[in-house]
């Protein structure tokens, strides 16, 4: 066995709490579903998983360990993402806003949730120190396939990450009639938004000043 079931039952207790925790992943799926509905808000979690492939390869070739070993790297990597995230989160205050009904399900808005889910992943400093950080506690250095351990401890968290987006994904969107009362889209949207920014913030803050 690549990886002990007793370390994979301790890295699933891991994940799940890492993953419960809310970022700006959870909070633009949310977005999605109830902008779109569930189809599009799918969508958005496979950019998400999808993301998480990216940085697992960059994990098994070290490229995501020398971005964090430079300051320089990282902190472009964090003015990028704070960046994207401030641009998503503005939207809530112009026009329709972050939170808008679409009953057409088109596959441009299918397209953008993947598009953005995918980058929001991707340009996160944070997920590039997760795997720095919790990853190397559950894997054994001394053996030859620390790759394919890397590899089964990202498969662990995609699944777990998978099935806990989707399922706020089929949760927001089962009220997104509910959402046809603009007063309170506008206040979900101006709070999305807020919540979106307030995270470009903070990745500013914990890792580019």
């Amino acid at each position: 066995m690549i990886i002990p079931a007793e370390t994979l039952a301790l890295f699933a207790v891991a994940a799940t709490l890492t993953i419960l925790s809310p970022g700006p992943d959870t909070i633009n799926v949310m977005r999605q579903g109830l902008s779109n509905g569930r189809g599009a808000g799918l969508i958005a979690v496979l950019g998400v998983q999808c993301g998480l492939l990216v940085h697992t390869a960059l994990a098994v070739f070290g490229i995501s360990a020398l971005i964090a070993s430079s300051p320089a790297a990282l902190q472009a990597v964090a003015i990028a993402g704070a960046a994207y995230l401030a641009w998503i989160g503005i939207q809530g205050f112009r026009g329709t806003g972050v939170i808008r009904i679409d009953t057409q399900g088109t596959s441009a808005s299918s397209w953008r949730a993947f598009r953005d889910a995918a980058l929001v992943n991707l340009l996160n400093p944070k997920v590039i120190v997760l795997f720095l950080a919790l990853y190397p506690n559950f894997i054994d250095a001394t053996r030859d396939d620390v790759s394919a351990q890397l590899m089964v401890l990202s498969a662990v968290m995609i699944v777990i990450n998978g099935a806990w987006q989707s399922g706020l994904v089929l949760a927001v969107a089962s009220v997104r009639k509910w959402l046809a009362n603009a007063r309170i889209a506008r206040a979900i949207n101006w709070g999305t938004g807020t919540v979106l920014i307030g995270f470009a913030v903070l990745l500013l803050l914990d890792h580019a000043l």
